[in-house]
C-alpha cells in the first residue's frame, strides 16, 4: 500500500483528537489558553505474516486500536484534570475501564438474552426470538447515545469527532488542511467507529444463530466468547465496504450505517477543526507525506510538550 493509499483515521478524546498513521498516533488536547498538549505513540510494525491474514488482520487491528485508543483518552483526562487539579490515578481509570466494560457486556449482551429468552419460553420460535434480541441490542445501543448526546462534555467530544471526520475527508480529497477547506467537508466518514458498532450488531446477528440453540446462560457466555470474531469480521467488511465506497449501490447499502453516525458527531466549530488539524499534521509527517518536522515523544509522567494552535 502507498503512503497515498493508507488509510488515516482516529477518534475523538475529551478536549481534543487522536490521529493515526503508518508509523505514530498523535493526541492533541486543547487547553483552555488555546494550547494544545501533545503526545505521540509510536506504531509498532507488524513483521509476523499472520498479522496480514484476513480476520487475524483484523484481531491484531482491533487490539492495537483498542491499546492506542485507551492510551489517548487516558492522557487527555490527564490534561483535562490537571486544568481542574482533579487528576485521576492510572489505577483508577484502569478500574473505571474494567467496570464500564462490565456493565457494557451486562447491559447490551446479557440483558436482551434474558428478555428475547423470556419471549422465546412464551412460544416464539427461535429465529423471531433471535431477531427480538437483535432488535432490543440495537434499541440500546441507539438509546444509550441518543442520552449521552445530552451531556455538554460528551457533546463536545462528539463535536470533536465530527472534527476528525472532516479533517480526514479533506485530506483524501487532497484539499488543504486549513480551517476554511475543512469546514467544508463533510462529519461523515465511511470507516467511522459508529458504523462499526451497526456492523458488529448485524454480523454479529448472523454469527450468533449457531449458538441460538443453547440454553440461555450456554448462549450468553458463547456470546461472549464470540465478540472477538464478530468483532473481526465486521472489521473486514468495513474495509471493503470503504474500498468501494465509490460504487452507488455500496453506498446506498451503508446509507443506515452513514445515518447513525449523525447522532455521534457535531458540527464542530473552528478551535475543534484546528486541533484535529493539529493531530493530523506531525502523523503526515512522521510518514513523509508532507515535508515538515517529525514529532517528538512525548512523556506524560514528566510533562506535556506544548504547540501552537495552527492558524
Amino acid at each position: 500500500m502507498s503512503k497515498a493509499q493508507y488509510k488515516y483515521g482516529g477518534q475523538a478524546v475529551l478536549e481534543g483528537v487522536m490521529m493515526r498513521g503508518r508509523r505514530q498516533a498523535t493526541v492533541v488536547v486543547r487547553r483552555p489558553d488555546g494550547s494544545f498538549a501533545r503526545l505521540d505513540l509510536p506504531i509498532p510494525e507488524r513483521h509476523a505474516r499472520w498479522q496480514r491474514w484476513p480476520l487475524l488482520r483484523g484481531f491484531a487491528a482491533l487490539a492495537e486500536a483498542l491499546t492506542i485508543g485507551r492510551k489517548a483518552l487516558d492522557f487527555s483526562a490527564t490534561v483535562v484534570a490537571a486544568e481542574e487539579e482533579d487528576r485521576l490515578s492510572p489505577w483508577m481509570q484502569t478500574l473505571i475501564f474494567a467496570v464500564t466494560m462490565v456493565i457494557a457486556i451486562g447491559v447490551f449482551v446479557v440483558l436482551p438474552s434474558l428478555v428475547a429468552n423470556a419471549i422465546g419460553q412464551l412460544g416464539a420460535p427461535v429465529l423471531l426470538r433471535e431477531v427480538i434480541e437483535a432488535l432490543i441490542n440495537l434499541a440500546l445501543v441507539v438509546a444509550y447515545i441518543a442520552a449521552i448526546g445530552r451531556i455538554p462534555d460528551i457533546g463536545r467530544v462528539f463535536g470533536y469527532h465530527g472534527a476528525e471526520h472532516k479533517v480526514i475527508n479533506a485530506y483524501e480529497a487532497g484539499l488543504p488542511l486549513t480551517v476554511e477547506s475543512v469546514r467544508q467537508c463533510s462529519r461523515i466518514h465511511p470507516r467511522c467507529g459508529t458504523s462499526f458498532l451497526l456492523a458488529v450488531a448485524l454480523i454479529g446477528f448472523l454469527i450468533f444463530l449457531s449458538v441460538a440453540v443453547l440454553p440461555v446462560w450456554q448462549r450468553i457466555i458463547a456470546r461472549i466468547v464470540l465478540i472477538p470474531l464478530v468483532a473481526a469480521v465486521a472489521f473486514e467488511v468495513q474495509q471493503l465496504a470503504a474500498n468501494y465506497y465509490h460504487l452507488p449501490w455500496v453506498r446506498w447499502l451503508l446509507a443506515p450505517t452513514l445515518a447513525a453516525q449523525y447522532l455521534t458527531t457535531r458540527e464542530p466549530n473552528d478551535d475543534m477543526i484546528e486541533t484535529a488539524i493539529a493531530a493530523l499534521e506531525p502523523v503526515l509527517a512522521a510518514d513523509q507525506v508532507v515535508n515538515a518536522q517529525p514529532a517528538v515523544m512525548v512523556d506524560v509522567v514528566s510533562g506535556l510538550a506544548d504547540t501552537q494552535p495552527t492558524m
